[in-house]
């Protein structure tokens, strides 16, 4: 534990919640504080403080705006806290991050794969591995902790309405072994239990139709109107135009109409868990 205000070697750090550290703890010496010290002016312990420095422990919102009342950087570590968030995201992806983070409603087809709010630590890791095999594990693991976070909007004290439709591809396309699967297949029923969540599942006996192959979602808002989302070949993009989103509600209704009801589409995905776990 760090008690005394003394130099230190500042290497470049391999990730981004070190070098977040890293920056704190330079400031903090360059400012002659202790870890208990800082930990006393942002509200948290000495062990939280060190935990931060040496990158092992994502900070807060609350401790990053604490450091910058304290040191006096006028934002500058909410901002660089903002930016390892969104570092974790590719950049065609936060327009819509941002509006998922107001919405009031959340209405989304997956036709491949669960959605990604849905998605457990492990699924998460597998898709993201598919996806990007060269890429460093640092770098997957950032991925995965950005979009478990997305959850944090469920925490809400006004949390979105969620309802979502999966194919049923989505259920019985393998990620990542039969455990993950069956793992996540669980936390899909645990979902659907919840008041705030709506799950329906889209049977392959529906067939196939132009509103079945394309996944998208629409979001809506007390504040603002309706815009829909849609990834491409070159990354998602949000539509707000009255037209497109007309589209999309009306296919949505479409889709829930063929759709299993809710109680069905919930006893498919535990018999589905079941055959995984035999």
């Amino acid at each position: 534990m760090d008690r005394s205000p003394t130099s230190d070697d500042f290497s470049q750090p391999p990730n981004p919640l070190q070098r977040f550290g890293a920056d704190v703890k330079r400031v903090r010496l360059g400012r002659k504080l202790t870890q208990k010290r800082l930990g006393e002016t942002t509200g948290y312990s000495e062990s939280y403080v060190s935990q931060v420095e040496s990158g092992t422990l994502r900070a807060s919102e609350k401790f990053a705006k604490g450091c910058d009342r304290t040191f006096g950087t006028n934002g500058l570590f909410e901002g660089l806290l903002k930016r390892i968030d969104e570092g974790d995201h590719p950049s065609w992806f936060m327009p819509y991050l941002n509006l998922e983070r107001r919405a009031s409603r959340i209405l989304d087809y997956s036709a491949n794969l669960v959605m990604g709010i849905l998605q457990t630590e492990r699924y998460a890791r597998a898709v993201f591995q598919a996806a990007h095999p060269r890429e460093d594990a640092d770098v997957i693991e950032g991925r995965v902790a950005a979009r478990l976070r997305r959850r944090a909007i469920f925490e809400r004290q006004n949390p979105p309405e969620l309802w979502v439709i999966l194919h049923e591809g989505c259920l019985r396309t393998m990620v990542g072994g039969a455990d993950v699967m069956a793992e996540q297949l669980d936390h899909l029923a645990m979902a659907a239990m919840s008041p705030q969540v709506d799950l329906q599942v889209m049977p392959f006996s529906a067939g196939a139709t132009a509103e079945h192959l394309m996944p998208y979602t629409l979001l809506t808002f007390d504040d603002a109107d309706t815009v829909l989302y849609s990834d491409g070949p070159r990354g998602g993009r949000v539509y707000d135009s009255a037209r497109t989103v007309a589209w999309g509600l009306d296919n949505y209704d479409r889709l829930r109409a063929n759709a299993l009801s809710l109680g069905r589409s919930l006893a498919l995905i535990k018999s589905l868990s079941k055959e995984l776990r035999a």
